[in-house]
């Protein structure tokens, strides 16, 4: 017995001068829809200096993502989510699933992304969704591109409108809320126009701009509902060279809306001070810079410099159009339906 003992005395002392096990890297899943795309060694930079592996968890669109996340809250499927935007935010905040957290790169974000002031939800990036038009295609014929909504129901314009399905589309809710705040009261007065003035509509941005948008596709369609940093990545994926990007953009006050997305904290994260690092990170400068060859929106910090692809062809609306979120949220079912009844049935 005296003998065992010595020998477990001697294991213990082994063990204890032997070198510890390092400890595994703590997981940070951060909840985003599937077009959220970043450079692999910008992540690779943060699970570095945090010692931390992150976690992309995938969730389909904002709005389903957003409907998972509402689910699952009192069991939580990751630490943060990314991809909430205006038209969905009063939603999310109303169910009550994120924290707040005052993050000091805010101090680097224009006052007019904010839109909580509980800073649950913090905008990381923005695009404006508007009518773009093939400057060729006008050119060829003589004929002037639309400057204004107003001119897509005029006679010359007959016919050469595509957009997005609200029901179905982003970009499609997106523009007709800016026709919303536009017009006001008589804004299915404007659809109904649009309808007599033969505008096509389909279910998704790819069908309306891979399909029918003649600068990209075998169309007929020489304006559609895109997004203002479309022209630059035109450019971007080309192997012509530009002077002038291939296509336009229509951002008379009001012609577009803007489309501000956003980070936010999930309730009950056992990782509180690893999410509060990443949304610095994501407000950070490095990070923004490379947003827009990446997702192709602009960056919310003012401070990242835009690549020279989006500095030279790139074209920012002085005045979108403006929906309160909580307006949104309150009417956004109705309005669907009653763009519905105007233009499809």
């Amino acid at each position: 017995m005296k003998r065992v003992g010595i020998l477990l005395l001697l294991f213990g002392l082994l063990a204890a001068c032997a070198p510890a096990a390092p400890d595994e890297p703590r997981v940070l899943t951060i909840m985003t829809h599937n077009s959220f795309d970043i450079g692999e060694e910008t992540i690779a930079a943060f699970e570095a200096e945090h010692d931390v592996t992150v976690q992309i968890l995938f969730s389909g669109d904002a709005g389903l993502m957003l409907n998972q996340a509402v689910l699952n809250a009192e069991n939580p499927l990751a630490d943060l989510i990314y991809g909430v935007d205006n038209t969905l935010m009063s939603r999310g905040l109303e169910a009550g699933i994120f924290e707040p957290y005052d993050s000091p790169l805010l101090a680097q974000i224009p006052d007019h992304l904010e839109l909580d002031r509980e800073h649950r939800l913090l905008p990381v990036d923005y695009g404006d969704v508007c009518l773009n038009y093939d400057r060729g295609w006008f050119a060829a014929r003589g004929v002037p591109p639309p400057t204004s909504l107003e001119d897509l129901v005029q006679p010359e314009y007959r016919g050469l409108t595509v957009v997005e399905n609200p029901a179905s589309s982003s970009p499609g809710l997106a523009f007709m809320l800016a026709t919303i705040d536009h017009f006001g009261t008589v804004w299915l007065d404007y659809w109904a126009a649009l309808r007599a003035n033969d505008v096509l509509v389909t279910e998704g941005w790819e069908e309306a701009y891979w399909g029918y948008f003649t600068y990209a596709s075998e169309g007929d369609r020489p304006i559609v509902v895109s997004y203002a940093s479309s022209p630059p990545v035109e450019v971007y994926f080309s192997a012509e060279e530009f002077d002038e990007a291939p296509t336009g953009v229509v951002v008379a006050d009001g012609s577009c809306f803007r489309q501000i997305e956003f980070v936010g904290i999930l309730k009950g994260t056992p990782n509180r001070d690893l999410a509060e690092a990443w949304i610095d990170f994501m407000l950070g400068v490095a990070f923004q810079e490379d947003i827009p060859l990446h997702m192709f929106v602009f960056p919310a910090n003012e401070n990242a410099a835009l690549p020279d692809v989006f500095a030279r062809f790139a074209v920012i609306p002085d005045h979108p159009a403006i929906v309160d979120p909580a307006e949104i949220d309150a009417n956004r079912d109705d309005w669907i339906e009653q763009w519905i009844e105007t233009v499809l049935r």
